[in-house]
């Protein structure tokens, strides 16, 4: 990172966060938003993605409006050129002129994993959120989203770890209003966040490939702030192929503190469906939940736990809003 630009660091630009997927960087640059910031993306020669404040330090335009050429990005006012370190290269107007270290672009960190480019604004030694299901070669993997979202990244993980909304917000899918009762389950804090075990839902269709109702098991794990890990096991006998697993991670860019881009990686121990029946499945359990999510008000999660009712059934969310207390994190919190 570096460059004449400084701002304060918050807890949560430690982390990484996707931005986008990774095939839609490709030649010209994109814009993208994370944290409140405005960002600029672009591939070098060699394919290595680059992230940067999408401001030119010489005047301040939209470096996303500019040109990529080999290793160099081209600002669209006046054509100064940035090499992948961020330094100035070349100024048109002054073609003799070797622009001095001082002349360089805001950078910062950016990596390519699940499908996506994941961006890091202050450094600091942390790792991506995991996904353990993404090594697995027996599970086939795809991306679902994105989708933009009118309320904050952590009212959504909250919903992703939610089993009590199953039988109203997808009754006939994954949940009914005759089967509503949530067994106690366990929940233990993790180095990364927290996980939730034993978890069960009587589901009329809990997969693209479910045959029938079933008992299905689930464990959830928060990997990072505003990402979060939910493994599936249903009843083998109702389910279409034998040894079926599912492993669904939610990645969230948080854009604003009331506004959030969400992908969902999926990996699925099904080789033979098309693409469009798997996806369409997870898109529609989302097209239910987006509603009622930008419905919620306040709007950003409240960390006081006395601000909204709890019960036993809230236990995993309870224990991520005392996760996030714990961290310090504020974008998206009240």
């Amino acid at each position: 990172m570096g460059g004449p630009f400084s701002f304060e660091p918050m807890i949560e630009e430690t982390f990484w966060h996707p931005v986008v997927r990774a095939t839609e960087v490709v030649g010209a640059p994109v814009a993208v938003r994370l944290l409140g910031r405005d960002l600029v993306l672009w591939r070098d020669s060699s394919g290595v993605p680059h992230a940067w404040l999408d401001q030119c330090p010489h005047r301040g335009a939209r470096l996303s409006l500019g040109q990529v050429h080999g290793d160099r990005i081209e600002c669209p006012y006046h054509g100064w050129q940035f090499g992948a370190s961020g330094q100035c290269t070349h100024v048109p107007a002054l073609p003799g002129f070797v622009p001095p270290a001082s002349h360089c672009a805001h950078r910062y960190e950016a990596r390519e994993a699940h499908g996506l480019v994941w961006v890091q604004v202050a450094q600091a030694p942390m790792a991506l959120p995991a996904f353990a299901a993404e090594a697995d070669d027996r599970l086939r993997k795809l991306l679902c989203g994105p989708y933009d979202v009118a309320t904050s990244a952590p009212r959504i993980v909250e919903n992703f770890l939610d089993m009590a909304h199953f039988g109203f917000v997808h009754e006939g899918w994954l949940g009914a209003r005759s089967a509503t009762a949530i067994d106690d389950y366990r929940v233990e804090a993790t180095p990364d966040g927290l996980r939730a075990t034993q978890c069960k839902a009587w589901q009329p269709q809990s997969s693209p490939n479910a045959t029938g109702p079933a008992q299905v098991e689930y464990t959830y794990e928060v990997t990072a702030p505003y990402s979060a890990v939910l493994t599936k096991v249903p009843d083998p006998a109702a389910v279409a192929l034998a040894g079926y697993s599912e492993s669904i991670a939610l990645f969230i860019c948080p854009l604003a503190p009331e506004a959030s881009r969400v992908w969902f990686r999926l990996a699925l121990a099904d080789f033979d469906s098309p693409d469009d029946k798997l996806l369409s499945f997870q898109h529609t359990i989302f097209m239910q939940d987006q509603p009622v999510l930008e419905s919620q008000t306040p709007r950003r999660l409240p960390l006081d736990l006395r601000a909204e009712l709890h019960t036993a059934a809230d236990k995993a969310s309870s224990a991520y809003r005392r996760h996030l207390k714990h961290l310090g994190i504020t974008f998206g919190v009240c």
